[in-house]
């Protein structure tokens, strides 16, 4: 797309991919605000309007292991800039909407986006100082969760304020401004892989995937035991068995699972997947606490934008635990980061089934599980890279965010079940009991303990530092022995 920058300068670097995970993480929350206006909006049923939500969970899970392949192939640094044209083309079709159908089309395009963290990862494993990397890598890990928390009350105050596609173009507005910035500042890697792209294995990967998330966040929606979820949750199982066989057999596969296999590899991603689990359950329990009326004794009857607020200042704990996370990965190894990460998080639910009846209460809470996720978040990077080639940096990040995603999906599909079954009656309408919240809670906390006890058995040793810079272009990068 353009000529890279000849010397990189690693905190122009660090700040620039960041800024573009914060950006691509916001694509999650940025409808939030709107979603019960989205029927009116578009002059759609409700169950159609929430395919405004669903494509760009879709789109994302499909294209993180697919973009994170091709980076590996033909450049990480182009796969991040097409990304980005992706972010900015979706918000601009989402700008331009006032129907259901561009507004899902716009929706999908930014969820294509969602490889630019695993991307960014990957390039600053090949650009960096060796000394500078699990620094750099545990904030761009955390950028997810950042711009998660931080969407939500500047979307909230924008679609209270101003009309609600001021969303979309500014979202578009913040994706041009990274392109702008990586273009100038952030270099190419010429750590490839070459060969060809295995068609076959994307194609079978994203009709799993989208099989499977179509089922758990439909399901509830649809009747978990109607035959169209239990058909798809059927194909999804077949369809990822078959595809599984075609990547062990074919001589360049889209995902490497030999090398997915590996003790460290396996166990930091099934860790992932309870960590993305717990979460995304303070994503959905909280706001609901904070917004439900007083009249139900535990309600607090805040406003949305008063809810993002609250919901704040956990990102930025997140983004300040970050470096912490990292110097207790250099002193002690990511492993056991990872278990202090689960431990605070659970410590989170715990003291939130205790403490659910203030509003400082959930801001304290929110900044507890936000701290675990820091630490957690940034551990895993450190453990992927280093128990995989450089070569094989991209796909491996790109798959270990894409279980992070599936574990936030299950999560609020469990979630709402149990929210929707356990009720209380205000009024004439259900709303969530308080045992409901609890439950949830109890729920986030067991998925961060269950985390604690996989993360235990990645292996006891530190994963050697992989050789970054030019070294690594030279294509002179150590893989480390501790997964062979």
């Amino acid at each position: 797309m353009s000529a890279s920058p000849a010397a990189p300068r690693p905190n122009a670097v660090v700040a620039v991919l960041a800024l573009a995970g914060i950006v691509v993480a916001l694509m999650q929350t940025l409808v939030i605000p709107i979603i019960p206006e989205l029927p009116e909006l578009l002059d759609a049923s409700a169950s159609d309007a929430a395919w405004a939500v669903t494509a760009t969970l879709l789109a994302s899970a499909v294209a993180t292991p697919v973009v994170g392949r091709l980076g590996d192939m033909f450049g990480k640094r182009r796969m991040l800039l097409l990304s980005l044209v992706l972010l900015i083309s979706g918000s601009a079709v989402c700008g331009l909407s006032d129907a259901l159908v561009p507004m899902v089309v716009g929706r999908a395009l930014q969820g294509l986006s969602a490889a630019v963290i695993p991307l960014g990862i990957s390039i600053m494993r090949d650009e960096l100082p060796a000394e500078r990397l699990a620094g750099a890598t545990a904030v761009m890990s955390a950028s997810l969760g950042v711009g998660g928390a931080l969407g939500l009350p500047a979307a909230a105050l924008i679609a209270d304020k101003l009309d609600w596609h001021m969303l979309f173009w500014l979202s578009g507005a913040l994706g041009a401004v990274s392109l702008v910035l990586v273009l100038a500042l952030v270099p190419e890697s010429a750590v490839r892989t070459g060969g060809r792209f295995d068609l076959p294995g994307g194609i079978g990967m994203a009709a799993g995937l989208a099989s499977l998330l179509l089922a758990i966040s439909k399901g509830g929606d649809w009747g978990w035991s109607s035959g169209t979820v239990l058909g798809l949750f059927a194909a999804a199982v077949v369809i990822l068995l078959v595809w599984g066989w075609w990547e062990l057999h074919t001589p360049a596969p889209l995902v490497d699972l030999r090398t997915t296999a590996r003790r460290q590899v396996l166990f930091t991603n099934l860790a992932s997947i309870a960590i993305g689990f717990s979460m995304f359950a303070m994503s959905l329990v909280l706001p609901q606490l904070l917004q439900l009326p007083e009249a139900t004794g535990y309600g607090l009857g805040r406003s949305l934008l008063t809810t993002g607020l609250v919901m704040a200042p956990s990102g930025l704990v997140m983004m300040a635990f970050a470096p912490v996370s990292a110097k207790v990965s250099k002193a002690r190894g990511p492993k056991v980061t990872l278990m202090i990460g689960a431990l605070i998080v659970a410590a989170g639910y715990g003291l939130n089934i205790v403490l659910m009846s203030e509003v400082w209460h959930l801001v304290l809470v929110s900044c507890v599980i936000s701290a675990g996720i820091g630490f957690a978040y940034g551990a895993m990077p450190s453990l992927i890279m280093g128990a995989v080639p450089p070569s094989e940096t991209a796909a491996a990040n790109s798959l270990n965010t894409l279980m992070r995603s599936l574990g936030t999906s299950v999560a609020s599909a469990i979630a709402g079940v149990i929210l929707a079954q356990m009720t209380v009656d205000l009024g004439g309408f259900a709303l969530p009991s308080e045992n409901a919240f609890k439950a949830v809670m109890a729920i986030g906390a067991g998925a961060a303990l269950l985390a604690f006890a996989i993360a235990s058995f990645v292996p006891r040793h530190r994963p050697a530092v992989p050789v970054t810079g030019p070294a690594a272009t030279d294509g002179v990068a150590t893989e480390t022995a501790s997964a062979h």
